[in-house]
């Protein structure tokens, strides 16, 4: 039989490799359509259900050690928390009483909630509203006393030195805001599924028992920690297997009462595999799918950090593909509905957020980031028949989770090219591509081995890390740790003060006004960078610590190597790689500005430097010419002109060198590019900058040009990107393009996508993404939502349903789409 397996395997794969391969895609099954339909049909709430186990059971088990503690708090909460089945699912398991609600988390932080559900109601916000009843309200009220000064983001607040919480307050570098560092639980971390899903939770339970019978007596040192961890572990194991059976006994109840004789076969089913996965390994493919969702499921109700990513759901989920096919288990068409049922799972995962947040990442994203195709461990092409089956679950699904992503490498096939072609001409702004060619030696370079380089997945918006191996902690701490270049560049021009308020924020470096170099800019914005860098390193070094003092996290420690062996939670350096990583942004203003500077005020001699820092602090009042004449004259980056780009390259150079050598409690920093949305509420804070931007405005995203200011087509643009050191820029680099539908029409459109991509990425490009999108359908949705509850967009480094972002974010997306089809 197995001799037979791998020869049909084969079989598929040179099949795949000639083009030849069963991959129509035959639209969204009858299934997956009643329940997206009843998806959309279901507005988001609140859930106070695990608030109230979970205050309860903090108060039982206060004398136990917090990772105890924590395992049996889960535990509590998979038992008590309501459960349901819902008509046609095949995928079970959900994370609050009705599809869509969020869960609240006051473990984390709560004072936040209690404040907004009258200061700024819930259910009355313009962006991500969550009906939330007065039964609600009145549970949260009744718990909130007990959660004062005990909450993670109480601690780190607590223990955040004066002068630093002094810097979050006074400066526009950060996205922390003063009265909530962290607000939610840790995530962007991509687990091994894998080993959850081939070893069960009975098997790792018992990987943690031969742990301790080895260890035996804990008598030295630190072994009492090492027991109560491996304690741990047996617990949150323990909590998972029964978890699943209580789906498994209401789907046998449900049975029972169920009059349709194919649902009830279903049902019984779905009792069977519920009996068997997570508890142990999964042997057919929809066992391996109901196994993957209660470990993504759990990770959830855990900690409610985002960017929980898939990874490589194509590579560990095949095998049971590829058998079942084989052995007549399975047709094409099954695994696509049971893929298309899974990604509606996926989508019904949300969380509520602080309204600054939510302004800044509306859409309800999760950031689920589930990635297809590259390369296997060995080096070879992995591509195979579910990688496809995955992107077309995305296209025919149409809601924004998971983020769909593509490895591409040279030995991509072309058949995986023109299937992305396809998927992105549909509109999602997915899937985003990578380029193995740049991340694979990055992440030799930050000391992995080849094999597990090779093996990356992405976390959350664009970052790559081994699958399984590495707790990169990328914005896990709630508010993602987004560090403004421009800002630094507004407090060297003018002595560390603010422009919009003259406050102190940064160290006194000189002005504008008296600086008599371009050399001394420069010198001025490395000294910012490296001040707020170091107090940077300071406010998330506070946060990790006190994560694992008092939020470790067991269970997932259960699925990620090398915790069991260690003996260590992930929270404290369990993982095989460790790191803390950060993401700046704002590089196309940086770069703009100071060729700004150095043209008009050095080498031009246009303006003053005292002249111009007088016109940024009046927002260009009465100016317009010469901002118009910067706008229309100096070089722009993002139109391939060298002088420009090698100072956006330079501005971004001084950033990642500075972040890469502060140092983590688990290990060291890695910079990235990159800003979800956080490049509005930073434009926000900020005053008008050189390159002509007023006051407010929003700074660009990611690695992309200025909104209207590229003007030689989307070659330029990439050619400008490619300029900046990707490798170094080991978490991630973040480039938009954006396109109207008309322009990947027929065969010459889609040849022209190809052709640009493949030339930027043999440039070493890292990541792209298009959104292609006519602007005058977004206007019609701002006008008629109930239109178009399902369209999807992407923001920046995810994709979200249109209609619940904020009006400014909207008008951002809309503004540059635009221009797009201006241009």
């Amino acid at each position: 039989m197995e001799r037979k397996l791998t020869e049909g395997r084969a079989d598929m794969e040179r099949k795949l490799t000639e083009g030849r391969a069963d991959m129509e895609n035959r639209g969204i099954s009858s299934r997956a359509k009643k329940l997206k339909d009843k998806y959309l049909a279901t507005p988001p709430g609140v859930c106070s259900e695990r608030a109230k186990i979970v205050t309860q059971a903090y108060q039982d088990y206060e004398s136990l050690p917090a990772i105890l503690r924590r395992a049996k708090v889960l535990k509590r909460v998979l038992e008590e928390m309501s459960i349901w089945i819902a008509n046609d699912e095949l995928i079970v398991g959900n994370q609050a009483k009705v599809a869509r609600y969020a869960p609240i988390f006051p473990e984390f932080s709560f004072e936040w909630i209690l404040a907004e559900m009258d200061e700024e109601p819930f259910e009355l916000r313009d962006a991500d509203p969550f009906f939330i009843d007065e039964e609600t309200k009145s549970d949260l009220r009744k718990i909130g006393p007990y959660w004062k000064g005990k909450t993670v983001n109480d601690l780190i607040i607590g223990r955040l030195p004066e002068e630093t919480a002094a810097v979050i307050a006074n400066s526009a570098v950060y996205t922390f805001a003063p009265s909530v560092v962290n607000y939610s639980g840790v995530g962007h971390y991509s687990p091994s599924y894998k080993k959850v899903i081939t070893k069960g939770f009975n098997g790792i339970r018992q990987d943690a028992l031969e742990k301790l019978k080895v260890m035996g007596i804990p008598a030295d040192g630190n072994e009492v920690d090492t027991y109560n961890f491996l304690k741990a572990v047996i617990i949150s194991c323990d909590a998972a297997v029964s978890f699943a059976q209580r789906y498994a006994d209401l789907a046998k109840q449900m049975a029972v009462e169920e009059s349709d004789s194919a649902r009830k076969t279903e049902l019984l089913k779905i009792a069977s595999i519920c009996e068997k996965v997570p508890a142990n390994p999964a042997t057919t493919f929809h066992e391996a799918c109901q196994a993957f969702w209660f470990f993504q499921l759990i990770l959830q109700l855990e900690s409610n950090g985002h960017s929980i990513s898939p990874g490589r759901f194509d590579q560990y989920m095949y095998p049971y593909y590829s058998k079942d096919l084989l052995t007549g288990q399975l047709t094409r068409e099954d695994a696509q509905e049971l893929v298309e049922c899974l990604w509606i799972k996926l989508s019904e995962i949300n969380k509520i957020r602080p309204i600054g947040a939510t302004r800044t990442a509306g859409g309800y994203p999760m950031f689920q980031n589930l990635i297809v195709g590259g390369q296997d461990r060995d080096g070879k092409d992995a591509t195979n028949d579910l990688s496809f089956i995955c992107l077309d679950a995305s296209q025919n699904v149409g809601l924004h989770q998971p983020s769909i992503s593509a490895r591409l490498w040279n030995g991509t096939p072309e058949v995986l090219w023109n299937k992305i072609v396809e998927v992105t001409k549909k509109g999602l702004g997915m899937p985003a591509l990578y380029n193995d060619e740049v991340i694979i030696p990055g992440l030799l370079n930050r000391g992995k081995s080849i094999e597990d380089a090779r093996d990356y997945a992405i976390v959350g918006c664009v970052e790559p890390g081994p699958q399984g191996y590495e707790y990169g902690w990328s914005g896990g701490n709630g508010d993602a740790p987004f560090f403004s270049l421009p800002a630094c560049l507004e407090y060297a021009i003018n002595d560390g003060k603010s422009l919009k308020t003259g406050m102190q924020a940064g160290p006194s470096t000189g002005s504008l006004a008296d600086f008599k170099s371009f050399e001394e800019v420069k010198k001025a914005y490395e000294k910012q960078v490296k001040y707020f860098v170091d107090h940077f390193a300071v406010i998330t070094n506070t946060a990790d610590l006190v994560h694992q003092d008092v939020a470790p996290l067991p269970f997932l420690s259960c699925g990620m190597e090398y915790c069991i062996e260690k003996g260590i939670d992930v929270s404290a350096g369990g993982a095989k790689y460790n790191a803390i990583s950060t993401a700046g942004v704002g590089v196309s203003n940086a770069g703009d500005s100071l060729m700004a500077i150095k043209k008009m005020v050095f080498d031009e001699k246009v303006v003053s430097g005292s002249e111009l820092l007088e016109i940024l602090k009046s927002d260009w009042s009465g100016q317009e010419v010469l901002r118009n004449r910067i706008i229309a004259e100096v070089p722009h980056y993002g139109n391939d002109e060298e002088e420009v780009d090698a100072l956006a390259a330079w501005a971004v150079e001084v950033y990642c060198k500075l972040t890469e050598k502060s140092v983590g409690p688990r290990g060291p920093y890695q910079p990235g590019l990159y800003p979800v949305s956080a490049n509005l509420p930073m434009g926000a804070v900020l005053g008008a900058s050189p390159d002509g931007r007023k006051a407010g405005d929003a700074l660009a995203d990611g690695i992309s040009p200025i909104h209207g200011r590229d003007l030689n087509g989307p070659t330029a643009v990439l050619n400008s990107a490619s300029k900046i050191d990707h490798l170094i820029n080991s978490n991630g680099t973040l480039l938009n393009l954006k396109f109207h539908p008309s322009a990947l029409e027929g065969e010459t459109g889609e040849t022209a996508l190809k052709a640009a991509l493949k030339g930027y990425f043999s440039q070493k490009g890292l990541h792209v993404q298009y959104n292609v999108v006519d602007s005058k359908r977004l206007r019609d949705a701002q006008k008629n939502p109930d239109k178009y509850k399902d369209l999807v967009v992407r923001v920046a480094g995810y994709s979200a349903l249109f209609v619940g972002l904020d009006p400014d974010l909207q008008e951002d997306i809309i503004t540059r789409t635009e221009i797009e089809e201006i241009g």
